[in-house]
C-alpha cells in the first residue's frame, strides 16, 4: 500500500518568530508535499488561489488532516505510518539573518519531532537535506563525497543527518536524508510566497513575464541541477515505501546554466529580455551544483519525468494563462 493511501504526517512546521518571510520560508516545502496527496475537490478553486498555504485549508480533500503546528511544540501528530520532515528555515540568508531560529528550527526542530514519533512508534521517517553540503561542483556528486559547512544552512542540515545516524544506529530507526537538488516549481505554483528567496527560475521567470532584465551573478555561465517539485515528491514517497534509512541525492543529474535558463525563458514567453550582469558578491559562492542520483535511482526505481525544457514551460505557463485571460477580458469590453 502506498504512502499516499496510508497515514502520513508532514511536518511542514511553522518558525517560532513572528518574522514573516522566515516562517513563510521554511513552511514551503511542506506545502507542496500535500498536493499529490490530495487530489483537489476543486482544482480550479486552488489554482485561483495561487498556493496551497494554511489559509486556503478549504483546498484539502476531506480525509486530509491539516495540522498547522510548529516543530518545536510538544504535541504533534506523529502517531502515524511515515513522518516526512520538511520544516527548514531553507536558505543560506535566512540562517546568516536569524543565525539562532535557524538551528532551533532546523535541529532542535528536527530532534523534537524524530523524539515523537518515536514514542508514537513511527519508525519511517523521511526529512530534507541539501546538495548545498558538497559546496561547487562540477562533476556529479555522490553520497560518499566529502560535505563542508560553508554556511549556517549547511551547518544545520548537516547537523539534521548526523543525527539521523544516531537515531538509525542507537534507536532502530530509518530516516532518509534527502539531498535536494535546486527545487522549482514557480510562482504560478506555490513559490511566490518565499519571494527573494524563492528558485532562480520562479525569479527570473517573473521579472521576464514583467519586461524587466532578471539579474545574474557573474557571466551566467554558473549551473544548477534545477529538479522538478513533482519528481521530488515522488522521490519522497518511494523513500518512505521502501524504508530507506541514510542519505540518498534526489536530483535529474543534468544541470543546465543561467544563460540557457534566460533563454528557454524567453523562447517560451515570447520575449527578448537581456539579463543583467553583476559581480558575485559572496566569497563562497556555489557556482556548479550536479547530482549522481545514481543510489538513490538502485534503491527505488526513481526517475525523473519532468525535463528542464517542461519545467520550464510550466513555470512560465501561469503567465501565459494570464495574458490569455487578459486579452479575453479584454474582447469582453
Amino acid at each position: 500500500m502506498g504512502i499516499a493511501e496510508r497515514q502520513a504526517f508532514d511536518a511542514a512546521g511553522k518558525s517560532t518568530g513572528h518574522e514573516r518571510q522566515a516562517r513563510a520560508g521554511h513552511r514551503w516545502r511542506g506545502v507542496h508535499r500535500l498536493e499529490p496527496l490530495e487530489p483537489s475537490r476543486d482544482r480550479q478553486r486552488r489554482d485561483r488561489a495561487g498556493q496551497l498555504l494554511p489559509r486556503h485549508p478549504e483546498n484539502l480533500d476531506d480525509d486530509v488532516r491539516f495540522v498547522e503546528a510548529d516543530v518545536l511544540d510538544d504535541e504533534l501528530p506523529t502517531d502515524v505510518d511515515a513522518v516526512f520532515h520538511l520544516a527548514a528555515l531553507s536558505s543560506r540568508q535566512m540562517l546568516e539573518e536569524h543565525p539562532r531560529q535557524g538551528a532551533r528550527v532546523n535541529i532542535e526542530g528536527f530532534v523534537n519531532v524524530v523524539e515523537q514519533a518515536m514514542d508514537d512508534s513511527c519508525d519511517t521517517f523521511v526529512y530534507a537535506s541539501t546538495s548545498s553540503i558538497y559546496g561547487s561542483q562540477e562533476e556529479p556528486c555522490t553520497e560518499e563525497m566529502p560535505v563542508e559547512a560553508s554556511t549556517g544552512y549547511d551547518a544545520s542540515m548537516m547537523g539534521r543527518e548526523r543525527y539521523a545516524e544516531y537515531y538509525s544506529d542507537f534507536h532502530d530507526l530509518t530516516l532518509a536524508g534527502m539531498r535536494f537538488f535546486s527545487v522549482y516549481q514557480g510562482y504560478g505554483g506555490n513559490e511566490e510566497h518565499k519571494g527573494e528567496y524563492a528558485n532562480t527560475i520562479a525569479q527570473f521567470a517573473d521579472a521576464i513575464a514583467d519586461g524587466e532584465s532578471p539579474v545574474l551573478w557573474g557571466d551566467g555561465s554558473q549551473t544548477r541541477d534545477f529538479t522538478h517539485v513533482d519528481d521530488i515528491v515522488r522521490g519522497l514517497e518511494l523513500a518512505a515505501e521502501e524504508e530507506l534509512d541514510g542519505v540518498y541525492n534526489l536530483g535529474v543529474g543534468d544541470p543546465y546554466t543561467f544563460n540557457e535558463m534566460v533563454d528557454m525563458i524567453n523562447e517560451e514567453l515570447g520575449t527578448d529580455i537581456d539579463p543583467v550582469y553583476e559581480p558575485v558578491p559572496l566569497d563562497n559562492y556555489v557556482y556548479h551544483t550536479h547530482a549522481d542520483p545514481a543510489k538513490f535511482k538502485q534503491a527505488t526505481g526513481w526517475e525523473p519525468e519532468v525535463g528542464f525544457e517542461e519545467g520550464v514551460s510550466r513555470v512560465c505557463a501561469a503567465y501565459e494563462q494570464t495574458e490569455d485571460e487578459q486579452e479575453r477580458e479584454r474582447l469582453r469590453e
